[in-house]
């Protein structure tokens, strides 16, 4: 992706969303939102010696940005169409935005939820809707839950409410950049943001390259969803035939076609960030900062990283775009950046059909540092003659190469599931 220096500082080419937009956008969302506050963080800035300030979107009144776009689009209703009511269709955040906006205005409203939705996030939606809103679920997918929504909008003359590709979406997400760009004293130097759908992004370029050219906006996805990196490679927007759906709040097949003609124009650069370092950052800021934050909202901070020679000296925004975590998915975000990490590992371990041997790896095997956190006989009958699964955490990742130089020279045949996907997927 190579726009050119006129599409970058011009953001409303190919647009229907400009400044103007954002400023109405800002003015109406007095009514509702909460201005997060713009924190400077002083474990980051130690760490990439520059000045990294944090967003908070996390402490939005619905714990993520999407409201702002959500009650800007329903309050720009006319009175019919809110007469009429609503209709959306999402697993997660912009659900939470639906309702609560529903709720404020008073306008009726249906949201569709895959039957899959975590109960946390279903009684989430209930009690920001109130009366206001009735939630349906249905279907295992979001698609399932989109399809049956479109249907009522059809059937019902009802106003679908599009999470991320509709113009008073944009500009309402705008409003972040232009409350960051009041808070700093100085112009910001580069600015991370999450991509899902685009329309954070989108609105976060189009303010940030009216009012400061010369700031750097970095888009951020999912390695597993890359969906908006795949539509500037090809040049069009694509869908894509599988995306790890991890980071819910970013995993989107398809970019909207508006969203991606602004961010064609307005960002310098897209990364992609592993979801296991997605999980690092999550543990990352809440150890050292005490920030809960969900996946989606920890890709700005991860993308540091990446961007770590860049940005010595500079001012760093990152928007921190939502804190909506469930605690139940601790245990497995722990897992996943310890595996990226290099500090855990499996085999599959045939052992000696001998006694002692189990005895003997732990003696000859196991480093002293070495945990073994799992350990299971593959055969439900004659299990020590079988293959045992065997998990092991490192306190260094450098001492995974001492580890397997111990089992090859113990004469021990393993398999390394890490390095072995399908298996790894299988048994893990």
């Amino acid at each position: 992706m190579e726009p050119t220096e006129t599409q970058k500082t011009d953001p409303t080419m190919a647009s229907t969303v400009g400044m103007e937009d954002i400023v109405r956008a800002h003015h109406m969302l007095r009514e509702v939102i909460v201005r997060t506050p713009l924190q400077r963080d002083a474990v980051l800035s130690a760490k990439y010696n520059c000045n990294v300030y944090l967003k908070r979107e996390d402490l939005q009144v619905v714990r993520s940005f999407k409201i702002r776009g959500a009650y800007n689009m329903i309050r720009s209703l006319t009175p019919e169409q809110m007469e009429k009511g609503i209709v959306c269709a999402s697993a997660g955040n912009h659900a939470q935005g639906v309702a609560f906006s529903c709720n404020a205005l008073g306008i009726r409203g249906k949201i569709f939820m895959p039957s899959t939705t975590p109960n946390q996030k279903v009684k989430q939606v209930r009690r920001f809707g109130g009366n206001s809103v009735e939630v349906i679920l249905t279907g295992d997918t979001f698609d399932d839950a989109y399809d049956e929504a479109m249907k009522v909008c059809s059937e019902q003359a009802m106003t679908f409410i599009h999470p991320f590709d509709q113009p008073k979406i944009i500009a309402g997400n705008g409003t972040i950049a232009m409350e960051v760009m009041e808070s700093l004293d100085t112009p910001m130097d580069y600015v991370f943001v999450t991509i899902g759908g685009g329309g954070l992004a989108a609105g976060v370029g189009t303010y940030v390259k009216t009012v400061s050219p010369s700031t750097k906006v970095i888009g951020v996805e999912p390695l597993g969803a890359a969906s908006m990196t795949e539509a500037m490679r090809l040049h069009k927007v694509v869908t894509l035939d599988q995306i790890d759906k991890f980071v819910d709040g970013a995993a989107v097949k398809r970019v909207g076609q508006l969203t991606y003609d602004i961010c064609k124009h307005t960002l310098d650069d897209i990364v992609k960030v592993p979801e296991g370092k997605a999980c690092t950052a999550i543990l990352e800021l809440y150890n050292e900062n005490a920030i809960v934050v969900e996946p989606a909202g920890s890709l700005p901070v991860a993308a540091l990283d990446l961007y770590r020679e860049q940005i010595q000296g500079k001012t760093v925004v990152c928007i921190v775009s939502g804190g909506n975590n469930d605690i139940d998915r601790m245990q497995e975000i722990k897992e996943r950046s310890l595996i990226y990490e290099g500090l855990k590992h499996y085999f599959m371990v045939n052992f000696p059909q001998r006694a002692g041997a189990l005895r003997e790896f732990l003696q000859d095997v196991l480093g002293p540092d070495d945990d073994i956190t799992r350990f299971e006989y593959t055969k439900k009958n004659d299990k020590e003659n079988g293959p045992a699964l065997v998990g092991i955490e490192l306190f260094h990742k450098e001492d995974y190469l001492p580890l397997i130089e111990r089992m090859n020279r113990k004469g021990l045949k393993y398999t390394e599931l890490n390095k072995n996907e399908n298996l790894f997927n299988m048994l893990i």
